[in-house]
């Protein structure tokens, strides 16, 4: 069995998850700024807990987006440096899958629509059809879009509203985006659901190079701040 640290900071949240003996355990703390200060003291305390060892980590997960501009760079920054220190492979996870994944680990639902607001107007957007623990299959190419076009843009798959979940930030932002829509009650993405699709990646071989890592922006000029009433 696999052993595999995550890291996101891709929004106001830190977390990180840790797979360890096919036990999970993970650290969630809502931040505007302080990702930088937060996350490397985070990984030390699960490790820690775990009674495990940097160096007995098979991979590393990151968040490759979309999200923050600055959030998805210092995640892909601290899990570089960590894998260069003890040689493992990359794992890039996308936010809006990660947000799929905790749905599903919530509610059982197979299909999830993730939408991040991604500010200037638009959201960004990820249909997924999760087929078991870890495995969220995109239904369309992950995108950033108006929030007035997502209904058309989703039209071709014809969803069961009532059997389909929203998840994400974007639905806060804009709310009538899709009327009927099973509520995921899950607004930021969380490290314990990042490691469950890595280990995943990790064993169908998806695994990067320290050299090779790619973020997904859709868009690359993006500010993220906090809106008025989000919690």
């Amino acid at each position: 069995m696999s052993t595999i640290l995550s890291i996101d900071t891709s929004t106001e949240a830190c977390s990180v998850g840790l797979l360890i003996n096919n036990e999970v355990t993970h650290d969630f703390v809502l931040s505007q700024r302080d990702h930088t200060k937060l996350i490397l003291p985070m990984v030390d305390r699960l490790l820690q807990q775990s009674d495990c060892s940097l160096s007995t980590i098979d991979a590393i997960a990151f968040s490759k987006g979309p999200g923050s501009f600055t959030g998805v760079r210092i995640g892909i920054g601290i899990a570089q440096g960590l894998a260069f220190g003890i040689d493992r492979p990359l794992i890039g996870v996308s936010t809006l899958a990660t947000l799929a994944q905790g749905v599903y680990r919530q509610h059982q639902a197979t299909k999830v629509i993730s939408t991040i607001d991604a500010r200037m107007g638009e959201v960004y957007l990820g249909a997924y059809h999760c087929v078991g623990n870890g495995d969220c299959q995109l239904m369309l190419d992950e995108c950033v879009i108006k929030p007035e076009l997502v209904a058309d843009y989703l039209s071709s798959i014809m969803l069961d509203k009532r059997n389909t979940y929203y998840a994400g930030t974007g639905w806060q932002a804009y709310p009538n985006m899709l009327d009927n829509l099973q509520d995921g009650q899950l607004q930021l993405p969380h490290g314990q659901d990042m490691v469950m699709i890595a280990e995943k990646k990790y064993q169908q071989g998806e695994i990067t190079l320290v050299e090779n890592v790619e973020a997904t922006y859709l868009r690359n000029e993006v500010t993220w701040k906090k809106l008025p009433g989000r919690k």
